[in-house]
């Protein structure tokens, strides 16, 4: 067939340049490996500077390429700026942007994983600036290299919290909570996602993933009643995430924008 390209050739980052925000934590480690593996030359990006450095070296084990990591602490005013003059100095180009750092549901922020009434506006508004408005900044900064690439394509990474309510009982009986401002910001992530998806539309695909929640050693109560709610009947693991992200970067998902993917092994599904 005329114009034929093996599916192989779809999925492949062969010489792409991938900027992975949390670079170094657990699921942002293995998305940056995910994408080299797939051809890509990934910078890392963290504020951890011997996670950073574990997470670089686990990058090169994976699969040769220029890979890189920057120490920034993204919460800084300068930090989109500093992140992507880094990028453009050292690859002269971007063509994949995975905005991944944020706190998560169990960030150990004063006044943000505890109960309602004690949640603080400060929390709010630092998860609100590092969950939704650095992946604003970092791809307002990025879009005109993302344009140039011809390919350009942003992953967010989203949650469930995004897209549905938590369920409170899940946390019956253990120290656990689930703070406002995440399924809020998330929530936000969704429909910026929406929003990018049609402003830099036609030169630069936008999409989110949503993850269930994932497997790190919760209470076992939790994993129980999460693992019996779900129809997949387990919690997640960062692998799980893989296939997605590396799926939306790629020339496969060349038709996909404005989508969250939820991987959630069924959880929005009843």
């Amino acid at each position: 067939m005329n114009g034929h390209r093996p599916t192989s050739e779809l999925f492949s980052l062969r010489d792409r340049v991938a900027l992975v925000t949390g670079g170094a934590g657990p699921l942002g480690s293995v998305l940056g490996r995910t994408l080299a593996d797939s051809g890509a030359h990934v910078c890392l990006v963290d504020r951890d500077e011997a996670a950073c450095a574990r997470a670089l070296e686990g990058l090169r084990e994976v699969a040769e390429g220029e890979h890189s990591a920057l120490v920034v602490d993204l919460m800084a005013d300068d930090a989109a700026d500093t992140v992507l003059a880094a990028v453009e100095g050292t690859y002269g180009r971007l063509d994949v942007l995975v905005n991944n750092a944020a706190f998560t549901g169990t960030s150990g922020v004063p006044g943000y994983a505890v109960p309602f009434a004690e949640q603080t506006s400060e929390a709010f508004l630092a998860a609100t600036r590092l969950n939704l408005l650095v992946p604003f900044a970092l791809t307002q900064r990025a879009a005109e290299l993302l344009a140039a690439s011809g390919r350009g394509s942003v992953v967010n990474i989203s949650s469930i919290y995004g897209l549905v309510g938590p369920n409170m009982r899940l946390y019956d009986g253990t120290t656990m909570g689930n703070p406002a401002a995440y399924g809020a910001t998330k929530g936000g992530v969704g429909q910026l996602t929406r929003y990018l998806s049609t402003v830099l539309a036609p030169r630069v695909r936008v999409n989110a993933v949503a993850p269930g929640g994932i497997a790190r050693g919760q209470d076992e109560r939790f994993v129980e009643r999460y693992s019996g709610l779900t129809p997949l009947a387990r919690m997640a693991t960062e692998d799980d995430m893989r296939g997605a992200v590396a799926w939306l970067a790629s020339d496969a998902a060349s038709y996909v924008t404005g989508q969250t993917v939820a991987v959630d092994g069924g959880w929005t599904a009843w």
